[in-house]
């Protein structure tokens, strides 16, 4: 089976097939998984016959234009887990308080993001 090219995942399509490491077609692309920003992997949703999987970044062997192909056998992928939760929410200041311009200003001259500084995962 021709799966085409070797892509990036950026611009892997939602419906391209998926394959268990034996050839056989386990899923769908439903969506990427990844950071964007820090240009990270973190996986693919699979969308399978009765509901989602998540297969992790180091369980993804090669992602092609017309194919995904997967380290693990079907078996494997049938038991993977299904997508939960969301990103963390992130905030750059503390809830209550006013950002300060001459911050934002600052960071802005020194081409730097004003909303990258000192970003703690919120509760």
């Amino acid at each position: 089976m021709d799966e085409g090219l070797p892509i990036a995942y950026e611009v892997l399509d939602k419906g391209v097939p998926v394959y268990a490491s034996g050839g056989e077609q386990v899923g769908t692309v439903d969506h990427v998984v990844s950071a964007e920003r820090e240009d990270i992997f973190h996986g693919v949703v699979i969308r399978t016959a009765s509901q989602k999987r998540f297969v992790p970044a180091d369980q993804v062997a090669s992602i092609h234009e017309r194919g995904v192909d997967l380290t693990i056998d079907a078996a494997s992928a049938a038991a993977l887990e299904q997508p939960h939760g969301g990103a963390p929410a992130w905030r750059a200041n503390e809830p209550g308080t006013t950002p300060s311009r001459w911050r934002e200003m600052l960071d802005r001259l020194r081409l730097r993001d004003p909303h990258r500084r000192n970003w703690s995962e919120e509760d």
